[in-house]
C-alpha cells in the first residue's frame, strides 16, 4: 500500500481551508489551478506508459477535482478513518485521472505517478484498494462501482454511519443493465447520503452513446427511477459547487455533468478516437504546451 506524502497533504489542507473559510473565489481559483496540473500529468503518465484512456480522463478531471477539492469529508493521512466519506470511480478505466488527483491531494507522493502501468506498479491500468490510498473498491468491468456505492450507502444507513458516498459513471457505462438496477434500489430506499455523478461526455469507445443505445432523455430516467436529476456543466468548478450540494428532499442525487471527451486539448476535443489512442511523443508535448498556458 502506498503512503501519504504529508507536504502534499498539508497543502490539500490549505485548500480545504480556503473553502471553508467563505473564500469562494480563493477557492474556485485552486481548484482550477489544480485541475490544469492534474491533466498536464495525465498527459505524462499516459505519454511514458504508452497506455491509457486519455479522452475520459480528461473529461472526468473537474469533476475529480472539485469533489477531492472541496466537496468530500476525506484525509489522504488518515484515509481508512471510519466515518470519511467514501468515492467510487465505477468508470474504473480513467484510473490515471483518479491517480492523479490523490497524489495532488497527499494521498501519495507525486513520483509514483512515474510507474503508472508499469510492471508490479501499485498504479495499475484499473484502481486497486488493497494497494492505492483513497480507492474504495476495485472496478475496471463496468457496472460494478455503482452496485459498490449503492452498498456503502445502505451501511451508512444501518450502523448509523453519517458518510457520504459519491460514485462517478460514465455516459456508455449508462448502457450495462446492473446500473439501473442500482438506481432503482437507491431510489426505493430513498439513500439520501448517495450522489451518482455521469460524466457525459456522449463518447464511448468506437462510437458516440446515441448512435450505440440513445440514453436521452437522461435526467427524466434518473427522475423516474427516484432521484432528484441536476444537469451542470461538468467543466465549471462554481456550478459542480452547487450540484453538489445535499439531497433536497430525501431522494438520491443524480449530478448529470456534461463534458467534453479530451477537455483541454483541442485536436482531442470530442474525438471518438482518444477513447483509447496514446499520443505519440510529438502529439504529447503539443498537448502539454496547450494545457500549460
Amino acid at each position: 500500500m502506498l503512503s501519504a506524502d504529508h507536504a502534499a497533504a498539508a497543502q490539500y489542507r490549505e485548500l480545504r481551508q480556503a473553502t471553508r473559510d467563505g473564500r469562494p473565489e480563493a477557492a474556485l481559483e485552486l481548484l482550477r489551478t489544480m485541475s490544469a496540473k492534474v491533466r498536464v500529468r495525465i498527459v505524462r503518465m499516459i505519454d511514458a506508459a504508452q497506455l491509457g484512456h486519455v479522452g475520459g480522463d480528461l473529461s472526468v478531471t473537474d469533476i475529480l477535482v472539485t469533489l477531492f477539492g472541496a466537496v468530500l469529508d476525506v484525509d489522504p493521512e488518515h484515509p481508512r478513518a471510519p466515518g470519511r466519506d467514501r468515492f467510487i470511480l465505477s468508470k474504473g478505466h480513467c484510473a490515471a485521472a483518479l491517480y492523479s488527483t490523490l497524489a495532488h491531494c497527499g494521498y501519495f507522493a507525486d513520483k509514483e505517478l512515474d510507474t503508472f502501468m508499469a510492471p508490479l506498479s501499485a498504479l495499475n491500468g484499473h484502481p486497486n484498494r488493497r494497494k492505492v490510498p483513497g480507492v474504495e473498491t476495485n472496478t475496471g468491468p463496468l457496472g460494478h462501482g455503482f452496485p459498490v456505492a449503492v452498498g456503502s450507502a445502505l451501511a451508512a444507513r444501518l450502523t448509523g454511519g453519517n458518510w457520504r458516498t459519491v460514485v462517478v459513471l460514465g455516459d456508455g457505462e449508462m448502457q450495462e443493465g446492473s446500473n439501473w438496477e442500482a438506481a432503482m434500489t437507491a431510489g426505493h430506499h430513498r439513500l439520501s447520503s448517495l450522489t451518482a455523478v455521469v460524466d457525459r461526455n456522449r463518447l464511448q469507445q468506437g462510437a458516440r452513446t446515441e448512435d450505440t443505445k440513445t440514453l436521452e432523455p437522461l435526467a427524466d430516467k434518473w427522475t423516474a427511477f427516484g432521484w432528484e436529476a441536476r444537469v451542470v456543466d461538468g467543466h465549471d468548478h462554481a456550478a459542480l459547487l452547487t450540484a453538489f450540494g445535499p439531497a433536497r428532499d430525501g431522494r438520491p442525487v443524480a449530478v448529470i455533468a456534461d463534458t467534453v471527451k479530451g477537455k483541454g486539448v483541442s485536436f482531442m476535443e470530442d474525438r471518438v478516437e482518444w477513447h483509447h489512442k496514446v499520443p505519440d511523443r510529438q502529439q504529447a508535448q503539443a498537448a502539454i504546451e496547450e494545457l500549460s498556458r
